[in-house]
């Protein structure tokens, strides 16, 4: 480690993302042609106990056993790479130790207010609805935003076959045990053939996405009470749910939590959804100030004890400023422009918008990490108020036609959010483009995170979305990786330079978060200089024709 510069490149992938664990990954690592590229790894939180989501639904941070064993992440330490983890601030798995013992145990449980409960949240705010949940007045929510139709709750069956609904901001599903014969028999008087028609409609009909209310009982108007009440009583359910920050025991959870991934050998925790913990009536549930940043602060204070630093993970548009209060409070901060801005850079051969990015950070002493592509698209509502709506919607259209997808906010028009693509196929295939990108985010301020896919140039998957099915546009861009599909891309130049890019931006004590950098746009030349206790490196990027120079 002490041959690195401070703020090195930190590979992003999966556990399962290059040969399919993190023993494999390692294999990887330690071959000659990686050696001193990457100072740090940050693994997505499949790494953990997780069921959904590709690992933001977490059970418990225990290393995931079919991913990963201590002795793979002991080894990244051998090979000096520290760790970036996440940690799930916001909301835990509906099949976490916790949750499970809620709704076990009901309101005699230890985790009785481990999570939001929506009525008693609520409760003196609006009135209650015949469905048991309270519907807020339109005062008291107004300001709020849902990531998905309707109030974010879930309706829970608790141990006095009660109905209590719990906040669930994310993803929520239902499940219903399909009864055979010997269940309706077991539950009631019914005989057999007709306890045989019954579980074939029952089971047809669930199939269909039907809730038990809504099952066809016709015919069998006698057994729907208790078949209603069979399947709820055996309702099962995926999701997240929301943790409530005014309980001590959540508060014991973070504490905890962080111990576990700084003995992972963590030295930087991503807060992922962290804006969405505070909740107040009447008040927004993002970024809901100050108490997000009280909450962030308490965090941190947490964090502190572990020698670990934060990372909040936060989306908004360039003109709400976020960015800066977020660095004004002392902590990194991701760079969600870089990506988009530097597609729009290559595509209109202008750098000027780049030169001028870099010296706000370099004037406002914003420390970033920055990338090119991520787990999670390519950042498009940053970039309001930074770029022209026009040129917004050009990036778009040009990206989508190379075969990417867009994702918007509730499907609104203009509220686009980012777009599904390899960064490698947003810049049209171009080994030329994508090594000119790498080039230009070595020398960007802030510590360069590298997606695996775009390291090994990976073209659009639409394959694997077409398996993923609805909402699966995402996977677009998270292909895994073979051993073989990696030793033939180490042989292709656009690998090879990539990692020389790396190495070069790694070792060279140029560079560094207290290091001066020096931008200038003339021509068609974009040019960086970092200079560090007599030592300096430049780029000579060329927009006219793709090229470059490092002196």
């Amino acid at each position: 480690m002490s041959n690195y510069v401070d703020n090195g490149p930190m590979l992003n992938a999966y556990p399962d993302s290059m040969g399919g664990t993190m023993k494999d990954i390692t294999k990887v690592l330690s071959k000659d042609e990686f050696k001193d590229t990457f100072q740090s790894f940050y693994i997505l939180p499949s790494i953990f106990n997780t069921d959904l989501d590709r690992g933001f639904s977490v059970i418990d941070y225990s290393i995931n056993e079919q991913m990963a064993a201590k002795e793979d992440i002991d080894r990244l330490g051998e090979l000096g790479i520290d760790l970036k983890l996440d940690f799930i601030l916001n909301h835990a798995s509906v099949l976490s130790p916790q949750f499970q013992d809620l709704i076990k145990n009901g309101e005699n449980s230890k985790y009785a207010d481990f999570f939001i409960n929506w009525n008693k949240f609520w409760e003196g705010y609006g009135e209650m609805t015949p469905e048991g949940y309270i519907q807020p007045k339109e005062e008291y929510i107004k300001d709020m935003f849902f990531r998905k139709p309707g109030l974010p709750i879930l309706m829970v069956r608790m141990p006095d076959g009660k109905d209590v609904p719990y906040w669930n901001t994310f993803y929520q599903e239902v499940q219903y045990k399909r009864p055979d014969v010997q269940d309706l028999m077991d539950r009631m008087s019914i005989q057999y053939l007709s306890a045989q028609k019954l579980s074939e409609r029952i089971c047809k009909e669930l199939d269909e996405g039907k809730k038990p209310s809504e099952i066809d009982f016709t015919g069998f108007e006698k057994y729907r009470d208790e078949c209603i009440e069979l399947l709820e009583s055996g309702r099962r359910y995926l999701g997240q749910m929301d943790l409530n920050i005014k309980s001590d025991l959540v508060w014991e959870h973070y504490r905890n939590t962080l111990n576990a991934l700084a003995g992972y050998g963590a030295r930087i925790v991503r807060l992922d959804a962290f804006a969405y913990a505070p909740k107040e009536p009447g008040r927004k549930n993002f970024l809901n100030e100050p108490d997000t940043w009280d909450v962030l602060e308490r965090v941190k204070k947490l964090a502190d004890e572990f020698g670990v630093s934060l990372l909040p993970e936060i989306h908004a548009s360039y003109s709400e400023k976020i960015y800066e209060t977020v660095a004004n409070k002392g902590y990194m901060t991701y760079d969600f422009f870089l990506p988009g801005l530097l597609i729009y850079a290559i595509e209109s051969r202008n750098g000027e918008v780049l030169k001028n990015w870099a010296q706000e950070l370099c004037d406002k002493n914003i420390r970033v990490v920055n990338m090119l592509g991520c787990h999670d698209g390519i950042p498009l509502l940053d970039l309001k108020g930074i770029l022209p709506e026009e040129d917004i919607q050009n990036m778009i259209d040009t990206i989508v036609g190379r075969g990417g997808f867009v994702k918007d906010l509730h499907g609104a028009k203009n509220m686009y959010y980012q777009v599904n693509a390899t960064y490698y196929s947003a810049l049209g295939d171009d080994d030329k483009k994508m090594l000119f990108a790498r080039a230009i985010q070595m020398f960007m301020p802030g510590k360069p995170q590298i997606w695996y896919l775009d390291l090994f140039a990976g073209k659009n998957d639409h394959e694997a979305v077409k398996r993923a099915g609805a909402g699966g546009h995402k996977e677009i861009n998270r292909t895994n990786l073979t051993m073989e599909q990696m030793e033939e891309a180490l042989e292709k130049d656009v690998v090879k330079k990539q990692l020389e890019l790396l190495r070069f931006r790694n070792t060279n004590p140029a560079f560094g978060f207290n290091s001066k950098l020096t931008v200038n746009w003339e021509g068609s030349v974009l040019s960086f200089t970092w200079e560090n206790n007599k030592n300096t490196a430049s780029l000579h990027a060329d927009f006219s024709t793709y090229t470059y120079t490092i002196d």
